[in-house]
């Protein structure tokens, strides 16, 4: 399917990482312009629009504290000013996600959790909403967790987050398609990318846990970045303008 696209640009919050630099890359591929949103990354982040600039399309990089609701502003409104417009909301942030058990999660972990995933989406919603509205629309993607259909031991400061975060989505469908914007939640399975390969490397994936998740794929492997860049194009794209308020799971049917 050969995808098409609003004016402006994708931005991608969490756009250094190695399951956001994909989507973006996807994005890019698909000739969407990108502007890229990271925390620390910034290397990876020039890295990756040197790389889309050659795709043929413009990239811009953007340093941002999700937390600060006016950082999230300025940014926003620097990548609206770079492209002309922004035409989608990719929000993919998040911190490496300590796996322990609801039972022994901390005040502090909890926190961290709910001002990074939770707060900073509200903060994006905010600087992105009137901004739609003026241009005439636009549409927001989020990243969830396949926990949502299958409950992930240890996963729950990742999964009960983006849950508040499906719901935001839902609410924003309802309440702006008046304004011609759309939003929608890609669930996220096991993709051989980012956290995963990092918490790999520290031991807390183990054999043990990967035959017991493999227990409930369907198919009987981890998924790639394109899969989710996929999805996630899709809903950004033109072909996707009337789908609204839905939810896809990319997991190899987790929880089937």
């Amino acid at each position: 399917m050969t995808m098409t696209f609003p004016e402006g640009a994708a931005i991608v919050f969490g756009g250094s990482g190695g399951l956001g630099r994909g989507i973006a890359a996807s994005l890019a591929q698909a000739k969407s312009n990108v502007a890229i949103c990271y925390h620390s990354k910034k290397e990876a982040a020039e890295e990756a629009c040197q790389e889309m600039a050659a795709l043929g399309v413009k990239a811009t990089a953007h340093r941002v504290d999700v937390q600060d609701i006016d950082q999230v502003q300025q940014v926003f409104d620097e990548a609206a000013a770079a492209h002309g417009r922004v035409h989608t909301v990719v929000w993919g942030a998040g911190p490496l996600v300590d796996q322990v058990p609801l039972a022994d999660v901390t005040p502090q972990q909890w926190r961290r959790a709910i001002e990074i995933e939770v707060f900073g989406f509200f903060n994006a919603t905010r600087a992105a909403l009137p901004h739609f509205r003026a241009k005439g629309g636009g549409s927001f993607v989020h990243l969830g967790s396949a926990g949502d259909d299958l409950w992930p031991e240890l996963d729950g400061l990742s999964v009960a987050p983006k849950a508040t975060n499906d719901a935001l989505i839902r609410g924003i469908a309802k309440e702006q398609g008046k304004h011609n914007i759309r939003a929608n939640t890609v669930l996220v399975g096991v993709i051989e990318a980012g956290m995963f390969l990092e918490l790999r490397e520290q031991g807390v994936f183990d054999q043990a846990w990967t035959d017991e998740v493999q227990k409930n794929l369907c198919l009987k492997r981890w998924g790639k970045t394109e899969d989710i860049g996929t999805a996630v194009t899709f809903l950004a794209s033109n072909a996707a303008n009337y789908i609204t308020g839905q939810t896809i799971s990319v997991s190899g049917g987790y929880g089937v």
